[in-house]
């Protein structure tokens, strides 16, 4: 995963609704140099098109060249990029491209309705993968002060990382996290792969999703579920070494599980975006999602686009869930 720099960034990702979630981006670069990649309300379908999606993936012929000459490698094709001649990947012939403009903008507007809007966009991986977030124009916040927003994230990429992906997750809004739609159990997603079987359909896809909207009612009863679950100093400490166990010989693991252990401490204890759920299972999610997203160690990426690549690529749900099983075990032995 290559190291994008803030100005790569703000050139190629744009944020939404900032309005309504502001733009104190914790892991996300601010806006630099003339023309901004924040936006106040939703973000133009044609400003996408002409700032991402302005190019195409074009299959090439894969040559080779040595004592031999030039010569063509049968069965092999190479995706570049239209504009700059980039190669994106090399592939079996069998390999089908998905269009950004096509997969991302066109055939998701044809699963969702008028009453929702594009509130982030962007590129990954030197234009290998790219995203889409379609979201609600409010902000919903539940009675136990937990404020978000639902969205659909749809996916796809050049160099064979992902399926053209569509699923349904939620943006907490108090620390701009990507979690996961159900907390319990895997949201609800819609996949089609890179080959010549590969097909959308309209009606699965929907059936798969069950829109954006029915996110808000489904996380708000997850979040209510969670803050009615109490957790004692003695279970917090227990789930801790459950899942940041410390090894007992020295060295670099026993360091890092111990300073890790100490973040999650502190934010269980004095953060504000998770000491006002301290003592519920919610506050524990919110405490190792938070860290994860800004404060675990990220290496070979920076930490924008590695949370970024985390949330298209399903690691962003598997944390949550994984934090909840463990903490259900946890308690039931307590």
């Amino acid at each position: 995963m290559s190291k994008e720099t803030s100005e790569w960034l703000n050139n190629n990702v744009l944020i939404g609704y900032t309005d309504k979630r502001g733009h104190a981006w914790h892991y996300r670069a601010s806006a630099q140099g003339s023309e901004s990649n924040h936006y106040p309300g939703a973000i133009p379908v044609a400003d996408v098109q002409r700032r991402l999606f302005h190019w195409t993936a074009e299959p090439e012929p894969v040559l080779v060249s040595g004592k031999f000459g030039l010569r063509h490698v049968p069965n092999k094709q190479a995706i570049t990029a239209s504009d700059t001649g980039d190669v994106l990947g090399i592939f079996a012939d069998g390999y089908t491209v998905h269009q950004y403009q096509e997969w991302l903008l066109n055939k998701v507007g044809t699963i969702l309705d008028d009453g929702l809007s594009i509130g982030s966009a962007g590129l990954l991986r030197d234009r290998r993968q790219a995203w889409v977030s379609v979201e609600v124009p409010e902000n919903i916040t539940t009675p136990e002060g937990v404020e978000f927003r639902p969205n659909l994230v749809a996916c796809t990429s050049h160099d064979g990382s992902l399926a053209t992906t569509y699923k349904r997750t939620v943006t907490n809004v108090v620390c701009d996290n990507t979690m996961s739609a159900g907390l319990r159990e895997y949201g609800q997603q819609f996949k089609v792969k890179h080959s010549k079987n590969g097909k959308f359909r309209i009606v699965e896809a929907r059936d798969a999703l069950a829109m954006v909207h029915t996110v808000a009612e489904e996380f708000a009863a997850e979040v209510k579920a969670l803050c009615e679950t109490t957790v004692t100093d003695q279970a917090w400490r227990a789930f801790l070494d459950a899942h940041t166990p410390v090894p007992e010989d020295k060295g670099r693991a026993r360091t890092t599980a111990t300073n890790e252990r100490a973040a999650l401490n502190r934010l269980w204890n004095s953060d504000n975006r998770v000491s006002p759920w301290r003592g519920t299972a919610w506050g524990v999610v919110q405490a190792i999602n938070t860290y994860t997203h800004h404060e675990a160690i990220v290496r070979n990426a920076s930490r924008a686009e590695r949370n970024m690549s985390r949330a298209v690529d399903g690691k962003a749900d598997a944390l949550d869930q994984d934090t909840v099983t463990t903490l259900g075990k946890v308690l039931t032995s307590v």
